[in-house]
């Protein structure tokens, strides 16, 4: 596992500039004719939520929050993509983007420190919360920022609003070895089983609780066959499919994470701290081929763990990623 307070935000600092966070790198240099996006800016702005406000963390936290705001509409809508010149080269909509901005401007209400900056925050939320997404996994970020804001005001009914809508458009469990709301497993699978989890505990709903508690330990067995993290690749994974898959992605690894720290902190059954060291140990090595997921020097982490190697490019997403995972591992693994 990856030793407590051993990663570094300095790989995210040379990813940025004064707009944004860049999207892509190869190897750790930022292509920045290929832009900025918000779902990488969300990101930034959730994990720096988390830290210390000083030094690198601060700036970078004011960046990130300036970059989602800038991508809200007037209706609350985002827009995702930003070319290198600063032009928004998409129209608003309610996808992945506006989810991601939800919650990462929730968790900036909820955690960080400064007042002006948390009401900056909850007027961007405020606004986002009047739309509704198609899409669960959009709906699952969504919901939870809007756990978050309800940690800090219990009577925010809008936010509350999206909470039972979220636990609709994710839908129920089936009956029977297929134990998720999905025919098959796509992308940040673990999100859906939070923010069932994390809905279900702020709605006082001890059914719905249950449901995401169940979601989660079935796909955490099924992603654990071997003893280590073998999460779900790009292509997905259906009832008749095998692992272990390629390519493997960092966000599954941090999605594990978050929703194993959020199981932990609601119930404090010790069985969801495997959940989250595995993710740590995924990126230290404990994996399908046995390599390591970070580079030491840099701090960043590599794009995708592949049958026989590894991608060595840094971008934002594996870089956050990692992060991510190590903030949520920070109280279970022990220090150097």
């Amino acid at each position: 596992m990856i030793p407590r307070g051993s990663y570094k935000l300095d790989h995210l600092g040379r990813l940025s500039d004064h707009r944004g966070l860049f999207e892509h790198a190869v190897g750790t240099k930022r292509r920045e004719e290929l832009g900025y996006c918000t779902d990488d800016n969300a990101r930034l702005l959730v994990v720096t939520s988390r830290e210390p406000d000083e030094g690198l963390a601060q700036s970078l936290n004011r960046l990130a929050l300036r970059f989602v705001l800038d991508a809200q509409g007037a209706n609350g809508k985002f827009r995702n993509r930003m070319d290198r010149a600063g032009r928004w080269t998409d129209r608003a909509t309610t996808d992945d983007c506006w989810g991601r901005s939800l919650w990462a401007l929730g968790t900036t209400v909820a955690q960080h420190p400064d007042p002006s900056i948390r009401q900056m925050a909850v007027q961007g939320f405020d606004r986002g919360i009047a739309q509704r997404s198609r899409w669960p996994r959009a709906m699952a970020f969504a919901a939870l920022g809007a756990v978050e804001v309800l940690a800090t005001d219990v009577d925010h009914g809008p936010a509350r609003a999206l909470l039972i809508d979220a636990l609709d458009v994710i839908g129920p469990v089936p009956t029977g070895p297929w134990a998720w709301t999905e025919p098959r497993l796509r992308y940040a699978n673990p999100v859906l089983a939070e923010a069932v989890i994390a809905a279900g505990a702020a709605l006082d709903s001890a059914a719905d609780l249950e449901r995401g508690l169940t979601m989660l330990a079935w796909l955490l067995d099924l992603e654990t066959p071997q003893g280590h993290l073998s999460v779900t690749g790009t292509q997905g994974r259906g009832p008749g499919d095998h692992g272990p898959q390629f390519d493997q992605q960092p966000i599954e690894v941090a999605a594990m994470a978050d929703a194993c720290w959020r199981a932990y902190t609601l119930t404090g059954n010790e069985m969801w701290i495997r959940g989250v060291t595995l993710a740590s140990a995924w990126f230290a090595g404990a994996n399908d081929i046995g390599q390591r997921m970070y580079d030491t020097m840099s701090g960043g982490g590599f794009d995708g763990l592949q049958p026989d190697s590894v991608n060595l490019n840094q971008g934002a997403e594996s870089t956050l990623a990692l992060i991510s995972t190590m903030q949520r591992a920070s109280a279970f693994v022990p220090a150097e």
